[in-house]
Formats: structure tokens, C-alpha cells, sequence
């Protein structure tokens, strides 16, 4: 889940993302994962958090601070995957954990977002503009620019939807959407100003407007309308140009989803509802030790945000 920024500072404080067994939670200056082993025992990892814009005031910038909370969820997501990883294989000895950076090198990680970066490239960049082109050259109404591009963005989305779907239907992966839905109702009980216990949470629905799914939506709705409109007939120019874009139709995303989730009812916020279904697919209802999980990490994540001097503020 993506924070909202404001004149580059956070007015929605908490954000998040479902681990394996388990919840990482950030505030602007801290974060908590929290992991359940196989006894039952909750374990935790939790450090200070840097922000980008801090260090870079560019981030603070529209546009840019999109693509400079998108590079901290990254980055910070593999290290929590990696110490739920930790603790579901080798297992983990003690309560707690403090992050050091040490766990895994920052070459690894590096390479890992890259990695990432470039399978993300060819699957929803390269695959989709190939078959569109081939199309388009065994089909006659479906030749032209501006067809071939709407043709490359429906197959772009189709990608996705049945990449998503064919995950729901793992039995490893039910478990991490049904603590994506965790994370989701402890997030919306926070923000509701009550205070945050399983019961409440539980009363909350596990779609949020904020989340990486949408946010992928949106991405892919903005790309589409942008790559139709490129003035390029050759298909390398075509591919480069989408590449080059990419920073900028990200940017613009999470503009349109930071808008959306301070102005629910308004028009922009249309543009994040197709993530609300497909939330449908990726949350599930968790179970209350879920929630409790959830909560654990929100809990240790806002404590070492007080102990760092924040003041836990909800938009």
C-alpha cells in the first residue's frame, strides 16, 4: 500500500504489504514487519526509515515523488519479504529482530529490483507490442497506429488480469492475500480514529484505494492512453518510446491515486475503481490471528514513531 504525500509529506502515515505469514507496516520514519512462525510465536523486524525526499528534495516534487515512494516500497518490500523468507524456512530464535541492512547486501538487493524492472519489461512492454504487431500484420482493420497501440494495451491488461488470477489460484498464495486483507482493515480501522483491535478491524472491508493493485491499474489505464497516441510506426521506436515513458506514466499514476484517495467520490477517483474489483481477486477475508498480526506491526512500527518524535496524524 502506497502513502499519500502532501507538499511532499506524508498525511496518510500508515501503508503496508502482506508477507509470507505475515505483515510488514511503515510509517514516514520507521517500519515493523511482523511474521507468525509455525508455534504460534509472532515475530517482529522494525528499524528508523530514511525518506527519499528527505535526502532528495526533487521527491517532494509532483511526478517525482511518485517514482521516489515507488523506489522505497521496492526496496523496503524486499527486505521484509526476505526476513519472512527467513523465518518460514531456517526460523527465527528470540521475539525480535532489529533491522540492520546487514540481512541482505545491497548488491543483491539491487539486482533483484533490477531483475524485477527487466521481467516486468518484457512481459508487459515486449510480449504485448510483438503480438499486436503481429496482428496487425495478418489483419487488416487492425494495421493501423493508432490500432495497433489499443491493441498492445488491451492485451497489456489481459496480461496482467490473467496473471493475477492464475496466482489466486495457488494454495501458497491464498495465505499472503488473505494477509494482504489484513492489512487492508488494520490500515482503514487506523484511519478511522477508532481505536485499532481485531474487532474493529474486522468490521472493514479488505479493498483499499490506496493499494499496489490499483495502483498497477491505474498505471496500466494511463499507459494505454498515452502509448496510443505515440507518432512512431517502426516497432523498435515503439518499444523505446514505452520505456521512456515509463517514468513519467508512474509518476502521473500515483498523482491520480494520491488524488483519488483524498477526493473518494470525485472524478479522478473513477480512474482507481477497476483496482477495487480486481482487489476482489488479490485480498482475502484474513482469519483474527491475521489481524492480530497486522495490528502488531502497525502497533511496533507507530511506536518507534513516537520514540523518533512523529506524530501519528490521520488525513
Amino acid at each position: 500500500m502506497l502513502p499519500v504525500l502532501e507538499n511532499g509529506e506524508e498525511t496518510t502515515l500508515v501503508g503496508g504489504q502482506a508477507v509470507m505469514e505475515g505483515v510488514m507496516m511503515r510509517s514516514p520514519h520507521s517500519y515493523c514487519v511482523a511474521v507468525r512462525k509455525a508455534d504460534g510465536e509472532i515475530v517482529t523486524q522494525e528499524s528508523p526509515l530514511a525518506r527519499v525526499s528527505d535526502r532528495y528534495p526533487i521527491f517532494k516534487l509532483p511526478v517525482f515523488r511518485g517514482l521516489g515512494t515507488l523506489g522505497s516500497a521496492m526496496w523496503l518490500g524486499m527486505r521484509a519479504l526476505k526476513f519472512s523468507a527467513e523465518c518460514a524456512i531456517e526460523g527465527v530464535t528470540g521475539t525480535a529482530r532489529e533491522s540492520t541492512g546487514r540481512e541482505m547486501g545491497t548488491g543483491v538487493m539491487a539486482f533483484q529490483i533490477v531483475f524485477s524492472l527487466a521481467f516486468m519489461i518484457a512481459l508487459y512492454k515486449f510480449v504485448p507490442l510483438y503480438l499486436a504487431t503481429l496482428i496487425g500484420k495478418h489483419v487488416e482493420a487492425m494495421s493501423g497506429r493508432f490500432a495497433i497501440n489499443m491493441v498492445d494495451g488491451g492485451l497489456r491488461i489481459a496480461i496482467f488480469l490473467g496473471f493475477m488470477l492464475l496466482l489466486s489460484r495457488m494454495k501458497e498464495m491464498r495465505r499472503v492475500f488473505e494477509y494482504h486483507g489484513a492489512e487492508h482493515k488494520v490500515v482503514f480501522n487506523f484511519e478511522s480514529g477508532q481505536p485499532v483491535t481485531v474487532e474493529n478491524a474486522q468490521r472493514f472491508v479488505t479493498w483499499h484505494p490506496r493499494c499496489g493493485t490499483s495502483f498497477l491499474v491505474v498505471v496500466l489505464i494511463i499507459a494505454m492512453i498515452c502509448y496510443a497516441f505515440l507518432p512512431f510506426d517502426n516497432f523498435w521506436m515503439k518499444f523505446a518510446a514505452r520505456i521512456a515513458l515509463l517514468p513519467l506514466i508512474v509518476g502521473l499514476s500515483y498523482e491520480v491515486i494520491r488524488f483519488a484517495a483524498r477526493r473518494r467520490g470525485g472524478l479522478m477517483a473513477v480512474m482507481t475503481t477497476p483496482g477495487l474489483w480486481l482487489q476482489r481477486v488479490t485480498t482475502q477475508p484474513p482469519s483474527n490471528a491475521q489481524t492480530e498480526v497486522a495490528i502488531c506491526a502497525l502497533s511496533r512500527a507507530m511506536e518507534l514513531e513516537r520514540v523518533q518524535g512523529g506524530v501519528p496524524v490521520i488525513a
